[in-house]
């Protein structure tokens, strides 16, 4: 089979439409119909079917899609490993990391791995883990620091430390003027992550789980490093790592609300493919991490 026919595969297989798959490829939709009707050919079976308006995989279409990106990846892998020997700690790590792990884990790591490899290039995506666990399936990255979940076949995970997400304020919220309670907790209004986050989602059920409403949320962000400034300067309470309380001081001191019930642990990992190939730098990098 033509790895570059198994390559337009892969891309209208994800669109599910041939003539949006043309568009990113740049190939006309007579070339990319005569490879699908290729690899047809060598399988033997339809690899796709109508849906609607557009596409999508017949069960021999899923097959195929699977062995596509396992014989892409060994391609790649191939590649990358050829061309790291005899180079040792350079080349590119690809890395997709949670921003508490970002802000609070990454530098240390990256400044030590740079003072021990100056040629080794990092490339670098923050997003939650639900964005960066597809990208590592794809073959976009080679590790995920984030947020421990269920085990998935075909991925292996290291455990690297444990964080506990708590109750936050400014040092004057009214808050701890009281005996601080999950009812009375919700009384006031909140800054949060969006729905969908695995901490606003953890605090929306703690909350409906004892019967109360859940968290008046005024103000939502999406990016984590502005909720300590905004807990300070709207007096609004939030959910955030206790990591983010140890750097608060000075201008924006905040501090923690004390309560067990509304205290989320979780643990960070970092999170490889099974059977890829990993460059150096990116066991280095691993071993960086997992040392902090």
């Amino acid at each position: 089979m033509d790895l570059r026919d198994l390559r337009y595969f892969e891309t209208i297989a994800e669109l599910e439409h041939v003539g949006q798959a043309a568009e990113r490829l740049h190939r006309t939709q007579p070339a990319l119909t005569g490879a699908i009707r290729r690899l047809e050919k060598e399988a033997g079976a339809p690899l796709f079917e109508r849906a609607g308006r557009g596409i999508r995989l017949t069960p021999a279409g899923k097959v195929m899609l699977r062995w596509a990106q396992r014989l892409r990846f060994d391609v790649e892998d191939a590649q990358r490993e050829v061309g790291d020997i005899g180079r040792g700690l350079s080349g590119v790590v690809r890395l997709g990391i949670v921003p508490t792990a970002a802000q609070f884990q990454l530098p240390q790591a990256v400044r030590k791995l740079l003072a021990e490899a100056p040629d080794v290039r990092l490339k670098t995506t923050v997003a939650l883990v639900d964005a960066l666990m597809p990208m590592l399936r794809g073959g976009e990255l080679d590790l995920v620091v984030g947020t421990e979940g269920r085990p998935e076949a075909g991925f292996v995970s290291r455990r690297l430390i444990e964080d506990h997400v708590v109750v936050a304020a400014s040092t004057k919220h009214e808050i701890f003027r009281v005996t601080p309670t999950l009812k009375e907790l919700a009384r006031y209004r909140w800054v949060l992550q969006p729905p969908g986050a695995p901490t606003r989602d953890w605090l929306d059920h703690t909350f409906e789980r004892r019967g109360l409403p859940r968290p008046d949320v005024q103000v939502e962000s999406s990016t984590l490093h502005m909720l300590p400034l905004l807990i300070a300067e709207t007096g609004l309470l939030s959910f955030v790592s206790r990591r983010h309380l140890d750097f608060s001081t000075g201008r924006y001191p905040l501090r923690e609300v004390p309560l067990k019930e509304a205290t989320m642990k979780r643990r960070l990992v970092i999170t490889h493919r099974t059977n890829a190939y990993l460059p150096p730098a990116a066991e280095r990098l691993m071993s960086l991490l997992g040392s902090e």
